[in-house]
């Protein structure tokens, strides 16, 4: 009996000891509950976030949408497919991914450079000059390159649970470029809806706006340019004439950003 009241007692005052720690400490414990729980919905909502692949080339265009979506973006993917520049730009394509910690990797399409035609694979010298809009820059079209290559983004998205592939065509492309025009992205969002079970979008929120406008974005990023990459022709400098050459040169100047890229030829 002596026991039990000596147990009692015992509890009896440990829990008026806990009654006047809780007193003294209450807002301590609140707040820490709360910063656990808050962190706890914050990861959460992260990893909901994350519900995207990009097809990031290293370029501009894409580079730029990497950062501005790049808390939605869970993986990059950069294609070689055997172009004269593909050696330049997926380096910087890795470089920005791996900078944002977002998964990065590179898939070979190296069967489009010995069955598909187009002076981006035949070499250098092969590349028009000019500007970007001209008939000549035709020319470059590989034929049904991103149609190949969202189908790819499409089936890794899938696979990984991801619900968007994003591509960054652009308005400036329409001219020179069937499969970055608006119906072309219509249609083939149209295709991976129906034929994925989680029914995959495409967004290309690129497509109704110009280079310049893209850089200005990237000048709201301070993102510095001078990191991707855009001559058709390869090499280790841009040659400055060929038609990416002279868009991103204007693109750059009409977003007021100072054009930090070495080229070969002033123009």
């Amino acid at each position: 009996m002596r026991f039990y009241i000596f147990f009692a007692a015992c509890v009896s005052k440990c829990n008026m000891e806990f009654a006047i720690l809780y007193k003294k400490h209450s807002c301590l414990l609140v707040t820490l509950l709360l910063f656990f729980y808050f962190c706890g919905i914050k990861k959460q909502i992260g990893y909901r976030m994350k519900d995207s692949v990009i097809i990031v080339s290293g370029g501009m265009d894409s580079v730029t949408m990497l950062y501005e979506y790049s808390e939605r973006i869970a993986i990059g993917i950069s294609f070689d497919y055997g172009s004269n520049h593909n050696a330049r730009e997926i380096p910087f394509a890795r470089m920005h991914c791996e900078r944002l910690g977002i998964k990065h990797f590179v898939i070979n399409l190296d069967f489009m450079g010995r069955y598909f035609k187009s002076s981006l694979l035949e070499g250098a010298d092969a590349i028009p000059e000019g500007h970007y809009e001209d008939s000549n820059m035709k020319s470059t079209v590989v034929p049904f390159r991103n149609g190949i290559m969202l189908a790819i983004a499409t089936g890794i998205a899938e696979s990984n649970g991801l619900k968007y592939v994003m591509m960054a065509n652009h308005g400036g492309d329409h001219a020179i470029y069937p499969d970055c025009r608006t119906e072309f992205v219509s249609a083939f969002d149209a295709a991976t809806r129906a034929g994925t079970y989680e029914g995959v979008s495409i967004l290309a929120p690129y497509t109704g706006i110009t280079k310049a406008d893209i850089a200005r974005k990237g000048k709201a990023l301070r993102l510095d340019y001078s990191e991707t990459w855009s001559c058709y022709k390869g090499g280790n400098t841009h040659c400055g004439r060929c038609g990416t050459c002279v868009e991103r040169r204007e693109a750059l100047a009409e977003a007021g950003i100072e054009d930090t890229t070495k080229y070969l030829s002033d123009m």
